[in-house]
């Protein structure tokens, strides 16, 4: 398989554009998961306090490092402070949680898992990681799940630009205007449930697009994220799967497939709407 390209974030730090995901992976599935997807090539971890798996995470990762196969520094770990620990202090105490879960020194990226508007926290919470980057324990700050209003609220308030927003992003939900928030911002997009859950590789025109490329419709749908520039976080159970995943640069969609892709775009949420999470 082709490695997956690295992308700069606004402040020169690279992150792998294909990542495996680990939202519903259980704890005790988390460490040889893990290890296959390492393994089979990627290089970019996805996790957070919510998922109660980063000990298994940290641990495939120090087992992978500890072998030999590759220095901590070419692998990007990405972990989130969830609500229930918004506030300065309280963010500050939940990332040392989740280092220490990890058995790291540092982190790559550390998110605010959700903007939860209505308690009013996330600038302090955002605060917190400012602080934590400019000590040098985090290399990269960001958000997951902010609107563009939570966005601009939050770059009014703060000095650090955040580096990525994760959001729910698939064919049925582009994110279009959000998306070129990000661009013109520097803010780099990351999709979660880049697949839809699933649902959307039954859909027709998904399936005809695989059909025409030899290829998986889940591998069509990741490919359409890669060539608009979106990161990808998939998350698979099978160590098929989790190699399909990250095999997808070695071919290209035409712009007739791209075409079909982006006329799915219907708005369709699979997940919560952040204006409505608190």
């Amino acid at each position: 398989m082709d490695p997956a390209p690295k992308l700069t974030l606004n402040n020169g730090v690279l992150m792998d554009q294909a990542g495996y995901g680990t939202y519903k992976v259980p704890a005790q599935d988390a460490a040889p998961l893990v290890s296959t997807a390492l393994s089979l090539g990627y290089r970019h971890v996805d996790t957070a306090a919510l998922y109660g798996n980063e000990e298994g995470v940290g641990q495939a990762v120090r087992n992978f490092t500890d072998a030999g196969h590759i220095v901590r520094e070419d692998l990007f770990v990405t972990s989130k402070v969830w609500n229930t620990d918004h506030g300065y202090d309280a963010t500050l105490r939940a990332f040392d949680t989740s280092l220490q879960k990890l058995g790291f020194d540092y982190l790559d990226l550390y998110l605010i898992h959700w903007p939860c508007p209505e308690r009013g926290l996330y600038l302090d919470t955002y605060r917190a990681l400012e602080k934590l980057y400019s000590e040098g324990r985090i290399r990269a700050i960001g958000v997951s799940n902010f609107n563009r209003e939570h966005l601009e609220e939050l770059m009014d308030g703060t000095s650090v630009v955040p580096a990525v927003n994760q959001v729910e992003l698939h064919p049925w939900l582009a994110q279009r205007e959000l998306r070129a928030f990000h661009e013109a911002n520097g803010i780099r997009t990351v999709a979660w449930s880049p697949l839809g859950r699933g649902a959307i590789l039954e859909d027709p025109g998904v399936r005809e697009i695989a059909g025409d490329l030899g290829r998986s419709p889940a591998q069509a749908v990741l490919r359409w994220h890669v060539q608009a520039g979106h990161t990808v976080i998939p998350k698979a159970s099978s160590e098929e799967r989790i190699a399909e995943n990250l095999d997808i640069f070695s071919f290209a969609l035409e712009p007739e497939h791209v075409a079909v892709l982006d006329a799915l775009d219907c708005g369709r949420r699979t997940g919560s709407n952040p204006s409505e999470v608190n």
